[in-house]
């Protein structure tokens, strides 16, 4: 793997510090890696600015911050234009069509995928998009095992919502393998 370097961002309520911490310690817990995460968010509990710093790495992690990400994720057109211009060349940026409009500026690969229009046709609680994102990242490129993400989901999660959150990293794994094979592309690398 060598070292991933990931900027969740979006706006408070939807779940970006939920989503990394769920990969950090997916990562940790069950695969053996070395991970760190730490957040950044507004004074407003709901609809302030919001974001989640990751890294995942195989080998010791000495600076817990994200400067230049392999990957970006943006769940809103403010965190979209905020941080899409600090990926590296070459790096993964991902967003949700309904709620980005993505321009190209930047030197990446730009995946859209329609994450929030999935998750309330099939599921109909936008409180699992987050878990949804997980899925389509997780399979687009290989950070953790999603069996890693089922077993941290399970005992974070409450009860009464586990079963939705499993259907949405389910439907995220979907989007990304059905983007993947519409674009023809095996595997996406980073590194």
């Amino acid at each position: 793997m060598k070292r991933c370097r990931i900027i969740f961002s979006g706006s408070g309520g939807q779940g970006i510090l939920t989503a990394a911490r769920l990969l950090a310690e997916a990562a940790v817990l069950h695969e053996g890696l070395n991970a760190v995460q730490s957040q950044i968010y507004g004074p407003e509990a709901r609809g302030g600015a919001s974001r989640s710093d990751v890294i995942i790495s195989d080998e010791d992690i000495l600076f817990p911050k994200v400067t230049q990400p392999n990957v970006v994720v943006s769940l809103t057109q403010e965190a979209y234009n905020n941080f899409s211009s600090l990926i590296r060349p070459g790096g993964l940026l991902l967003t949700d069509r309904h709620f980005v409009k993505q321009e190209k500026r930047v030197d990446a690969r730009q995946i859209e995928l329609d994450m929030y229009t999935e998750v309330m046709a099939k599921i109909g609680r936008p409180i699992v998009c987050n878990v949804c994102m997980l899925g389509a990242l997780i399979r687009l490129i290989p950070l953790v095992q999603p069996v890693s993400l089922v077993s941290v989901i399970e005992n974070r999660v409450p009860p009464d919502l586990l079963a939705a959150n499993k259907q949405a990293l389910a439907l995220g794994m979907t989007l990304a393998n059905a983007f993947k094979k519409e674009q023809g592309i095996v595997s996406i690398q980073l590194w």
